[in-house]
């Protein structure tokens, strides 16, 4: 009996041991595998859109808004006169000053984005406070035209994985431009068609602002010479693709 108990004695803690022997290793390999999706949720890149790949003859004109609204009759006189719809982005405060003008964009037709609600660096503010730029100026808005957005563009064209992880999040798409008409400098038309020119191309998004010494009067001139090229002006939402999409590290927006 004496020699049965301690053979059975033996075989119990030979058990235990093996036992916890493979318990730490499946506790290893979880933990790795915890650890390598941590690090590729981490390492992925959030990028905004700067332009789109599409087989389509047309670009988007976008428009910020953060100044004066001096200029938006004529612009949206413009516009209609060209037969064309663009995407204006406007910051919060601008849309606190001028709600008439937000009134009159949106009853002609014209697309609206958020531009933030106060126009900061985007890089030095939390997520949550990303988040509130942009869910404030969205609500202001609502408030004017009855109807939200879910397009995004960051003040100064500036952003981080923060920033476009807090709009993305909350269901709005990031965008940027890849053609800049650098208007807001005081160039006249001329100099601003000869920046962009050699370049336009399908896909493109161009940025202009309103309130600027030589946008309104240079604006029927770019339209005309953009039509020229064969190319169609769309707004944003008639551009980028809404789901099922990659975006390069270019910033270009594909079709999966």
């Amino acid at each position: 009996m004496f020699i049965i108990f301690n053979k059975q004695k033996i075989y119990t803690y030979f058990v235990s041991i093996i036992t916890v022997v493979v318990l730490f290793c499946i506790a290893g390999t979880l933990t790795d595998k915890k650890e390598a999706i941590i690090t590729s949720s981490s390492n992925e890149k959030y990028l905004p859109i700067y332009h789109v790949q599409t087989e389509e003859n047309k670009v988007a004109l976008t428009m910020n808004c953060a100044w004066n609204a001096d200029d938006i009759d004529k612009i949206l006189k413009i516009l209609e006169e060209n037969n064309v719809k663009i995407t204006f982005f406007m910051v919060g405060d601008w849309i606190e000053k001028y709600p008439d003008a937000v009134k009159k964009i949106y009853d002609a037709g014209h697309e609206i984005g958020t531009h933030s609600d106060t126009h900061p660096h985007v890089n030095n503010l939390s997520y949550e406070e990303n988040v509130e730029e942009i869910e404030k100026s969205n609500n202001k808005i609502e408030k004017i035209t009855g109807n939200r957005t879910d397009l995004y563009r960051t003040p100064y064209g500036e952003y981080n994985q923060t920033v476009i992880k807090a709009a993305q999040d909350n269901g709005y798409y990031t965008i940027q431009w890849n053609l800049d008409t650098l208007d807001y400098t005081g160039l006249t038309g001329e100099k601003m068609w000869n920046r962009i020119k050699d370049k336009i191309d399908s896909g493109d998004i161009i940025l202009m602002h309103n309130g600027t010494e030589h946008t309104a009067d240079s604006l029927d001139m770019l339209l005309e010479n953009i039509k020229e090229k064969n190319l169609e002006i769309v707004k944003i939402s008639e551009l980028i693709y809404k789901d099922n999409y990659t975006i390069d590290v270019n910033g270009m927006q594909k079709t999966k």
